[in-house]
């Protein structure tokens, strides 16, 4: 059965790109979400093996969302993926328990690498 992956973006064009790159890749996505509210619930619902989360969102944001994750799995693999690419962002994600970060504009070769890392 193929891996299954949760995309977590509140830009429908993010979550479709990412969407076919998971997909290309021999990945299924499990769902997608709008915000981390969502993705927490969706988390809950869908039990992924992967989510790539997003950081600037309404309702809640991909820090406080892995948070949250972590906080129900604590073997949860969290890919952020943003244009918020400062250091400090960075290391906030990965303390919060994201195990990689990919930088917006998304490279294709970073999210196979990443898949390949994480899921395999």
């Amino acid at each position: 059965m193929a891996k299954s992956v949760l995309v977590v973006d509140d830009a429908q064009f993010m979550r479709t790109m990412l969407s076919k790159l998971i997909e290309e890749n021999g990945y299924e996505v499990a769902g997608e979400a709008v915000n981390g509210e969502e993705a927490v619930q969706l988390y809950q619902d869908l039990a992924p093996d992967l989510v790539t989360m997003d950081i600037t969102m309404p309702k809640m944001d991909g820090i406080e969302a892995i948070k949250e994750i972590m906080k129900l799995d604590s073997e949860a693999r969290v890919v952020v993926c943003s244009a918020m690419g400062q250091k400090p962002m960075v290391i906030e994600a990965l303390e919060a328990g994201a195990k990689d970060f990919i930088v917006k504009p998304i490279k294709p070769e970073k999210v196979k690498e990443a898949l390949k890392n994480l899921v395999d």
